[in-house]
């Protein structure tokens, strides 16, 4: 299969994440661990691997996303999701950089809203909390610039030092825009 790579990284990083797979083969810690888990989050999606990357080089963390790269994953994104492990996110595909806007339509949890130009660059950060307990998260709006927008769990991004200007690798399947 022909894929498309997408290194945001001086064109040397090497990528291969997915967003629904254990990371350690079979060993299943998750139950002394809450942040690591051998559950899929998003099963039924194509995923991939994200390695955040300082401008020169420096590796700073790496995630499992699932891509939401249709209008209907993209609008779906984590809301039917209870609970995002450390280790998980999605990767929402576009076919071109433009300004964006995200909300916490349905969320039950904070996350990381990454905005991120087409060769991998962060543009944007922002930390979502999860909407009050009477509120559906529609007023909770985070714009950015970007062709790809990365989610991730609240204050990953703080956690590893991840601020904007840093740097994305990942590889999409074909179909993925």
């Amino acid at each position: 299969m022909r894929r498309r790579t997408y290194l945001g990284l001086c064109g040397t990083a090497t990528v291969g994440l997915s967003g629904c797979v254990s990371d350690t083969a079979g060993v299943d810690d998750s139950a002394s661990d809450p942040t690591r888990t051998t559950a899929s989050v998003h099963e039924n999606y194509a995923t991939t691997e994200i390695e955040v990357r300082t401008p020169d080089g420096d590796p700073l963390g790496s995630v499992t996303a699932a891509i939401a790269d249709t209008r209907e994953l993209r609008y779906l994104g984590l809301s039917d999701t209870e609970s995002l492990p450390e280790n998980r996110g999605m990767l929402f595909v576009y076919d071109t950089v433009d300004d964006r806007t995200f909300v916490m339509r349905e969320m039950d949890f904070g996350i990381d809203i990454v905005y991120v130009d087409a060769d991998g660059t962060i543009t944007r950060i922002h930390h979502a909390p999860e909407p009050a307990p009477d509120e559906d998260g529609e007023a909770q709006r985070y714009p950015g610039r970007g062709q790809y927008v990365l989610e991730v769990g609240y204050h990953w991004t703080t956690d590893r030092e991840i601020t904007e200007g840093d740097r994305l690798a990942f590889t999409l399947p074909e179909s993925s825009a």
